[in-house]
């Protein structure tokens, strides 16, 4: 495949991007990845969240073959994905004030706990008053962003403030403002996204710092198994029952 095709040159961008993140971001995923662990460590509970496609990345992290069964979804009705209708509804509640305080109040959330935020941007409303929230109730906060987004953009959450300002560990996905890698002449917008990409990957190996550090403590890391393997399912029965009373995804 040649690097001069869009198809080459997209892999190309985002193979970079990953390279940015191993080089300019490691004591950061380090410092995420310990963080989970002592939370592990200390008996809390783990939660992702992401609104619209930062979503897919949160998701990514729930129920895993591979990942750490103690992740669960903090799901907030209306902005998880494109299955609601109309879609631009979700992007419309994300700029709304208050409503994070309002999933915060009804969900498990509590001190001791760690909360992964997933927001391109980090303007909107939601992952902002999320994390600020959050905070306030004692629990730890991850937050995945596009450091850029604050030098080029203004906030949209009343106290003027982005998610990198409200995070006890911030992870710079290094993607450009637009969140598009390609221009190409006779197109006139630019195309081909790489947030996904690069934040699932970075998100996976946060997981598997913090699985390295449990093991290295001592602690056999709670990980699920692939249920197409043989034996998986029963693995994860047991994983399930030891840690029933911090796993949400399955009541």
């Amino acid at each position: 495949m040649s690097d001069r095709t869009p198809a080459g040159q997209f892999l190309d961008a985002a193979i970079d991007l990953l390279r940015r993140i191993r080089d300019e971001e490691g004591d950061s995923v380090a410092a995420a990845g310990t963080l989970l662990a002592d939370t592990v460590a200390d008996g809390g509970r783990l939660f992702a969240f992401g609104a619209g496609h930062s979503s897919l990345a949160a998701q990514d992290l729930v129920y895993r073959a591979g990942g750490l069964a103690l992740m669960n979804l903090l799901a907030v009705p209306g902005v998880v994905g494109v299955d609601v209708m109309p879609a631009t509804l979700g992007s419309a509640l994300e700029r709304v004030d208050g409503l994070a305080g309002v999933v915060l109040d009804s969900s498990p959330l509590r001190a001791g706990d760690a909360l992964i935020i997933v927001s391109l941007s980090g303007r909107n409303a939601l992952p902002v008053e999320m994390a600020m929230k959050a905070r306030e109730r004692g629990v730890k906060v991850i937050g995945v962003t596009s450091v850029a987004y604050a030098t080029r953009t203004a906030s949209r959450h009343s106290s003027g403030t982005f998610l990198k300002d409200h995070c006890d560990v911030v992870l710079d996905s290094r993607i450009a403002v637009g969140d598009a890698e390609l221009t190409l002449e006779g197109v006139s917008a630019p195309f081909a996204p790489a947030s996904t990409v690069v934040t699932s990957a970075v998100l996976q190996a946060v997981m598997a710092t913090a699985a390295a550090v449990l093991v290295d403590r001592g602690i056999e890391p709670p990980l699920l198994r692939s249920g197409n393997v043989d034996g998986g399912h029963e693995w994860n029965a047991r994983v399930f029952e030891e840690y029933a009373d911090r796993i949400y995804y399955r009541q």
